[in-house]
């Protein structure tokens, strides 16, 4: 289930949409405080008191006072409350509003890992960890900007939000990401990406093959698939699969949907086929997967 565009804040504010919300959100001891879901958007979750308990697709954080959780677009999560009262800022944004003015290759290299589930890198950032630098102090003039609505805060938020993604990119660029976007990238090599994503994003659930999307990109099959895994790091068919295995993750988590239906919802040709390349990706059954995520 997709989370809608912002809508508490389109209550609050009429009209008007903001690629960008800020929140506290709190609940108390003992009890699902945000039940699984997913969106669209990079989420950041900075702890005020208590401690939670945060699900990243079938992986468990706990998190206390003062810890900060960053999840990506697309990454299915849900928070459940360890303690009497447990309150933390949510800081969500659109990915877009990363970019200076449009997209360009320069700023993708950059900002793509954060838009994929499952690219890795460091999440959970404890409190001894960011006391010392300014992440506690951006995060919370971010909720404070927002919600005041001063003279030109959408400058403010929109400059806050990329000084925190820019910490964030700094601290783990060491980091070996699952799914790193090679930096050499040239202005054809991200208009052939835009293609290939969109092209995905409306056909996963479809028998799709990189013959098309070579095709779509005007390329030859053999120079489209060296190109698409020296840039991803993955071939078309690698990437297909992680995607339909994401799609299925939040079917697992928010529907009752069988193993059977959601295999050929997301695209796969049969139910075995899809326990077999979700054990690859995710090291857990589908069914093992709900189980934990749903406990």
């Amino acid at each position: 289930m997709t989370e809608p565009y912002f809508e508490s804040n389109r209550a609050a504010a009429g009209s008007i949409q903001y690629p960008y919300e800020s929140m506290i959100h709190s609940g108390n001891g003992g009890r699902v405080v945000v039940d699984p879901h997913w969106h669209l958007y990079i989420e950041i979750l900075y702890f005020l008191s208590g401690r939670a308990k945060v699900f990243l697709g079938g992986e468990s954080h706990q998190l206390e006072t003062g810890d900060l959780v960053l999840i990506h677009s697309h990454e299915t999560h849900s928070i459940y409350s360890m303690d009497e009262r447990v309150s933390y800022i949510v800081v969500k944004f659109d990915p877009e509003i990363l970019y200076s003015t449009s997209r360009t290759f320069l700023e993708s290299k950059y900002i793509l890992p954060f838009t994929l589930a499952d690219a890795g890198g460091q999440r959970v950032f404890t409190a001894a960890e960011i006391d010392d630098t300014p992440i506690p102090g951006l995060i919370r003039e971010i909720y404070e900007e927002f919600n005041s609505k001063g003279f030109g805060f959408e400058l403010a938020v929109r400059t806050l939000i990329c000084r925190v993604f820019l910490w964030f990119l700094r601290r783990t660029h060491h980091q070996q990401w699952g799914w790193e976007v090679s930096r050499s990238l040239n202005d054809s090599d991200y208009r052939m990406l835009q293609q290939v994503f969109e092209y995905i994003d409306y056909n996963y659930m479809n028998d799709i093959n990189a013959q098309t999307a070579a095709k779509l990109c005007n390329m030859s099959y053999s120079y489209f698939s060296r190109r698409f895994k020296a840039i991803m790091g993955k071939t078309f068919t690698n990437y297909l699969s992680y995607i339909r295995i994401t799609e299925a993750e939040k079917l697992l988590l928010t529907t009752d949907m069988s193993m059977t239906d959601i295999a050929l919802e997301v695209g796969f040709s049969s139910s075995s086929y899809f326990i077999q390349q979700f054990r690859h990706y995710k090291n857990i059954s589908p069914h093992q997967f709900r189980k934990k995520g749903k406990a």
